[in-house]
């Protein structure tokens, strides 16, 4: 049996393609201008970018895992724009390496006579060391790149052979990488953000950055199933009930992130301690207060009112301005995370703080669609097909 051929991509994700390329060029200019004239503000720049963009690849894999796991039907037709992104995880491994050279601008712990001079660096040494970092961060994209590749090759092989018992490997597989997925990118987020202010910590940080990465996942996905679905000949037949399981999704997602970012602030607050507020401190005095009532209003009040209209989640045009909202406040939620480490309660939005993300949301695009491109848009030997074509 052989394997479906791929299937012509609807103009608008072509078009997208190039789009993502030329943003990428011309991104990239502006960051080599920015590493010439201010390195520093360059690595800043780059790491809010870099890890605004890791969603758009790392989320779909803990998506499609979730939908491996559960073997939900709503999963069926976004099977391949799921492996297709998370298939850009060896691109984002690549695009990690300019963080490398600017460690020293990033974080404070790689000064050895800053350590030597404070006892809790002299504790957390042995975790927040260069080796370790690079080890770590070596270990997580080994983990994630690997679950992406046997899961993918998996798909591949029924498409091949049409094998239905390969769904309850990949479904196995899942189980484990799920947990991993969570597991690893908490300690990367805790690796290469919370690490920026080393005083602090917070141990609902990691999940507050997985849960991130699910908004960004299935508002991306909300984005392309429209393209994907728009037209007289739709390149893939989604229904409506397609597009509500979609929208709840991502409605949900929403809501768990404002739980748990809620959650992180309130227990901080209440406990009153120095060293958990000062995180907080910068962040809710001058211009970044004004932030993170904006971060509130567009990526929670908005969202949650907009996404209670069953006829929006319905809808792939009336769901897709909300998706595209939330792909921005993430980016915004990001620099949130990231500038105040370094401005303080000084508000800083650089040229390159736009240049950056450009770039690297330019790349994954550009390589999004040329994964895309390489299989079949849907499954055709899924045990479920039928059922998730079947009509409402």
């Amino acid at each position: 049996m052989s394997a479906p051929a791929p299937a012509a991509l609807p103009a608008s994700l072509e078009t997208a393609g190039r789009a993502g390329l030329v943003a990428f060029v011309l991104g990239a200019a502006v960051c080599a201008w920015g590493v010439a004239t201010d390195p520093a503000q360059f690595y800043r720049s780059y790491l809010t970018g870099y890890v605004w963009m890791l969603g758009f690849a790392l989320g779909p894999l803990g998506i499609l895992m979730l939908h491996h796991l559960s073997r939900g039907v709503w999963g069926v037709m976004i099977r391949r724009p799921l492996e297709a992104a998370a298939r850009t995880l060896p691109l984002a491994a690549v695009l990690f390496l300019p963080i490398v050279p600017g460690m020293h601008d990033l974080y404070e712990w790689t000064h050895a006579e800053v350590v030597a001079k404070d006892p809790l660096l002299l504790h957390k040494a042995p975790w927040l060391n260069v080796p370790g970092f690079l080890l770590r961060a070596a270990l997580y994209f080994a983990v994630w790149i690997g679950f992406t590749f046997v899961l993918s090759g998996l798909s591949q092989r029924q498409d091949r052979t049409g094998d239905p018992s390969l769904w309850v490997r990949m479904r196995s597989l899942s189980a484990a990488g799920v947990i991993l997925y969570v597991v690893t990118m908490s300690f990367a987020s805790m690796d290469w953000m919370m690490s920026l202010t080393p005083h602090w910590y917070s141990t609902i940080y990691g999940l507050y950055a997985v849960i991130g990465q699910s908004v960004t996942a299935m508002a991306f996905v909300a984005l392309v199933v429209l393209a994907l679905g728009s037209g007289g000949s739709p390149a893939v037949p989604f229904q409506k009930r397609h597009l509500h399981d979609y929208g709840k999704l991502l409605f949900a997602f929403v809501l768990v992130w404002t739980y748990f970012g809620v959650s992180q602030f309130l227990i901080i607050w209440s406990g009153n301690l120095p060293e958990e507020t000062s995180w907080y401190v910068p962040r809710m005095h001058g211009a970044w207060k004004a932030t993170s009532v904006v971060l509130v209003l567009l990526h929670y009040v908005l969202p949650f009112f907009l996404l209670l209209s069953r006829d929006r989640k319905r809808s792939a045009r009336r769901l897709a301005p909300v998706a595209a909202l939330l792909l921005v406040t993430r980016w915004l939620d990001v620099h949130w995370l990231v500038a105040p480490a370094f401005s303080g309660e000084r508000f800083s939005l650089h040229v390159l703080d736009v240049a950056a993300p450009v770039a690297l949301g330019g790349a994954f695009l550009w390589a999004f669609v040329r994964q895309l491109k390489e299989r079949a848009l849907l499954p055709a030997h899924d045990p479920f097909l039928k059922e998730a074509l079947a009509h409402e």
